[in-house]
């Protein structure tokens, strides 16, 4: 089932996620629901906070990366992080552009460190921890900060902040369309 996702403004965003323990109801369900709602909007990863759930549940869908023709394919590997904390940075720091499914239409440079360790459990509650790099983990570090209240703009310079202020403001307010499914804006940006 597609999932109506919520946009910048929508105070989910903002709270941390609460953890949650094997005992979730609906659990492979809900990771099912949010897989098809990220591919339906055209994403690569997905927190439950954008969809209006504040849990600590992320899903990725991280296009694989051809050795040969040194490109990313259309061939995805999924990836489900239950409960997931970043307890090492490493390598460079990088610029890298991203978007938002809960911030239609906006994309800037994000610097973030190219390699991560995280900790995790996957829907079984089986631990893992694992070191990362390249898409998957900018794109991890992207979705892991959605449940700690964090979007990609709060990343940005104070200059780069003041240059989308007014398109965070078009979203928050409701006056932007996403060709995907979101939930009615309900509340504004202070």
């Amino acid at each position: 089932m597609i999932l109506p996702i919520v946009g910048y403004g929508h105070p989910t965003l903002r709270k941390t996620a609460k953890p949650i323990d094997s005992d979730y109801p609906n659990l492979k369900q809900l990771v099912s629901d949010m897989f098809e709602t990220m591919y339906a909007a055209d994403g690569v990863g997905l927190a439950a906070p954008q969809v209006d759930l504040s849990i600590q549940v992320v899903v990725i869908g991280v296009p694989v990366y051809d050795e040969q023709s040194k490109s990313y394919g259309d061939e995805l590997e999924e990836h489900v992080m239950v409960n997931p904390e970043i307890i090492e940075s490493k390598g460079q720091m990088r610029y890298y552009n991203e978007g938002c499914l809960s911030l239609p239409g906006i994309h800037e440079d994000v610097l973030r460190p190219e390699r991560v360790v995280v900790r995790y459990f996957d829907t079984d509650f089986n631990e893992h921890v694992e070191e990362i790099d390249g898409m998957y983990a900018r794109i991890a570090q992207h979705e892991i900060d959605h449940l700690q209240g964090k979007v990609f703009t709060d990343r940005l310079t104070p200059l780069r902040k003041a240059m989308v202020k007014r398109r965070l403001t078009e979203v928050a307010s409701g006056r932007v369309q996403a060709a995907y499914k979101m939930q009615p804006v309900k509340k504004t940006v202070k």
